[in-house]
């Protein structure tokens, strides 16, 4: 099986790059940060029609997030059960015996603003919620963007960068905080190219220059770990015309 996870920054924008890259990558599932989207908006009809089951969460202007698979998913949760939130940022399903978490964890903004603390309360509670999910699920994926760089060499200037959002301790101590349930890293199970990035930034020629960051992930199940045969992260869509940011990363689990 292959599941991914793209942040296509406007699905509106962004429809038919996905279309054409779910024909060249048929993926067993899907999941999709910041759609943008309303509910009644989403395009059912046209992922439906490249084969696709969906399930979707989406507010206008912001966030948003989809699961799109070939087989329909069930046990169908939005958002993290028992945390008052108005952003959507989580959906999950079981697809195929596996259970599929998708999310878009909050940006922080800076971490001295009111939004890295809604970030850090953001993650005490997943934590806490992917811990029951593993008590159910043994076979469980959790993937989207993140906006973590776990370790300085998921940064192009750790310097540069050291102490500000996505790379603060406390990010990185939560990012690890998911590991310590038992995940792994799906990416950093095999040797990988040095300056992997998954996000480039719009401005300062950013991807010309292949000045990024590894902020979106893929994280497997001690059950699903000795599985896994791939992990990559595809930047071919980040060269496309009017591109989204962030570039989808796919892993196999035979």
């Amino acid at each position: 099986m292959k599941f991914a996870t793209w942040n296509v920054n406007s699905l509106a924008v962004r429809l038919p790059q996905l279309l054409d890259w779910l024909a060249a990558h048929p993926v067993d599932a899907l999941v999709l940060q910041e759609t943008k989207l309303t509910d009644d908006k989403f395009p059912t009809l046209e992922i439906g029609a490249a084969g696709y089951q969906v399930q979707w969460f989406g507010q206008k202007t912001y966030n948003g997030v989809a699961l799109l698979s070939r087989t329909p998913a069930t046990d169908v949760v939005k958002n993290i059960p028992g945390l008052a939130d108005e952003q959507a940022r989580v959906i999950a399903g079981t697809v195929d015996g596996v259970r599929v978490i998708g999310a878009y964890f909050p940006n922080g903004q800076a971490p001295d603003s009111e939004k890295f603390v809604y970030k850090m309360g953001w993650l005490d509670a997943l934590r806490e919620w992917v811990r029951a999910e593993l008590q159910t699920h043994e076979r469980l994926v959790l993937m989207g963007d993140f906006n973590i760089a776990p370790e300085d060499r998921d940064v192009y200037d750790p310097v540069a960068w050291a102490g500000q959002i996505h790379c603060t301790p406390q990010e990185r101590a939560h990012f690890q905080g998911l590991i310590d349930l038992g995940l792994t890293d799906a990416f950093r199970m095999f040797e990988q190219p040095p300056k992997s990035w998954s996000w480039w930034d719009y401005r300062n020629l950013a991807f010309r220059k292949n000045q990024g960051l590894r902020i979106d992930h893929i994280l497997v199940s001690a059950a699903l770990r000795a599985g896994v045969s791939a992990c990559e992260i595809d930047k071919q869509p980040r060269r496309n015309e009017r591109p989204s940011d962030h570039a989808p990363v796919i892993v196999t689990v035979d």
